[in-house]
């Protein structure tokens, strides 16, 4: 489905990322994992045409997506929630999750995927007439989730979902991630610091390392490997 080839992008003299390969099958649930400064989040935003690749090929069901701006990949089903969450603050819950459904996909399908979303969320049925801004962490976290559910996205991208909330709400943000992933087989893309839980669902993980790609397998190959535990992962 989704397949980068030899990707180096870089902010000024500072070098993002360095030659990064991978793919992403249909279906799968892929973790990104590595030390702060790593590149993935430049690495997610060079796949939804946030960043401007140096070199590579980026390609989704096969169609180069270089040649298209961010907004065009949204419409193809590709959905980035971004670090930090994001919401628009001075929109209320349900308005933002109409501006996730903007790509056409999610308007063909909005009726049903608001329903989704409330029954994912179900916090935010209750509070969708309040303003965003207004939310808690882990709240202004369940609605980036669901706004990017709303566009009925074939690839998901999840970029840090735990950053800054509770421990209590980020087993609960996993819990839905999991059975998103379980019940209806969407294509999911985890960059997550937390290795144990972004490894613990995955179908198979990538290592990055200062804007290179060190290592990737299935997670239990990766949580096995005392060299990539340690240097890596910050594992014992």
């Amino acid at each position: 489905m989704l397949k980068l080839e030899g990707i180096s992008a870089s902010y000024g003299a500072i070098h993002a990322l360095n030659d990064v390969s991978l793919s992403v099958e249909e279906g799968q649930f892929v973790a990104i994992v590595g030390p702060n400064g790593a590149g993935k989040t430049t690495l997610f935003k060079t796949i939804s045409g946030l960043v401007v690749p140096d070199a590579g090929t980026i390609s989704f069901d096969g169609q180069d997506l270089l040649g298209l701006p961010a907004r065009e990949r949204a419409h193809l089903g590709i959905a980035h929630v971004p670090e930090g969450r994001q919401v628009f603050s001075n929109l209320t819950v349900l308005e933002n999750l109409e501006m996730g459904a903007t790509p056409s996909r999610g308007q063909a399908q909005w009726a049903r995927n608001l329903e989704r979303c409330y029954a994912m969320f179900p916090v935010l049925a209750q509070r969708r007439d309040q303003l965003a801004g207004t939310l808690s962490g882990g709240e202004q976290q369940m609605l980036a989730i669901a706004r990017g559910l709303a566009s009925s996205p074939r690839l998901l991208l999840l970029d840090e979902p735990s950053m800054g909330l509770a421990p209590i709400v980020v087993d609960l943000i996993f819990e839905r991630i999991e059975e998103l992933h379980r019940d209806s087989r969407l294509t999911i893309v985890l960059v997550e610091q937390r290795v144990v839980e972004a490894l613990d669902p995955c179908d198979w993980a990538y290592v990055l390392d200062v804007g290179h790609c060190v290592a990737s397998g299935p997670p239990e190959q990766i949580m096995t490997d005392s060299r990539i535990r340690q240097a890596y992962l910050g594992m014992q």
